[in-house]
């Protein structure tokens, strides 16, 4: 059994989109793929049947995903969130101790992650370690990189 997936709105509605994009054009574009590679002959050698196939694999593998992942989900309202702790999809300022610089993410669901634009998996080594944190608690986190000491600054949605 899957876990329950928090999603904005947004991020549920963007899932849905790719979902229903892989089953339509998707599928039809590897279709045609395969059908080309076919008609070119020997199976066994053709590398481009191979590559089609293997796609093929790959896509379907994605729309499981996508369909488990949206059977799962659970879309949250923003304006109901409890702001007391660190929670999914509320914005959290931390203060980075070591480097003295503050930081602003918002912690998502895996699937909506998107570090370039400020979020943060829940299930990321930060996202783990700040749920359920409160306002000047620190906290210290293992990341690659080594030991990050953060110290919650700020939560809001």
């Amino acid at each position: 059994m899957s876990k329950v997936q928090y999603l904005t709105q947004e991020g549920y509605d963007k899932l849905e989109a790719e979902l229903k994009d892989l089953k339509t054009r998707g599928r039809r574009e590897i279709a045609e793929e395969i059908a080309e590679a076919r008609a070119k002959g020997d199976l066994s050698e053709n590398a481009e049947y191979d590559a089609a196939k293997e796609a093929q694999g790959h896509m379907e593998d994605r729309i499981t995903k996508l369909e488990d992942a949206l059977a799962n989900a659970r879309v949250l309202d923003k304006s109901e969130l409890d702001l007391s702790k660190v929670r999914v999809l509320t914005t959290v300022t931390i203060l980075n101790k070591k480097m003295g610089k503050e930081m602003k993410y918002t912690l998502v669901s895996p699937n909506e992650a998107d570090f370039a634009a400020g979020k943060i998996s829940v299930e990321s080594p930060i996202g783990q370690a700040l749920m359920g944190r409160e306002i000047g608690e620190t906290v210290e986190v293992d990341v690659p990189a080594g030991k990050l000491e953060l110290e919650v600054k700020n939560i809001e949605i």
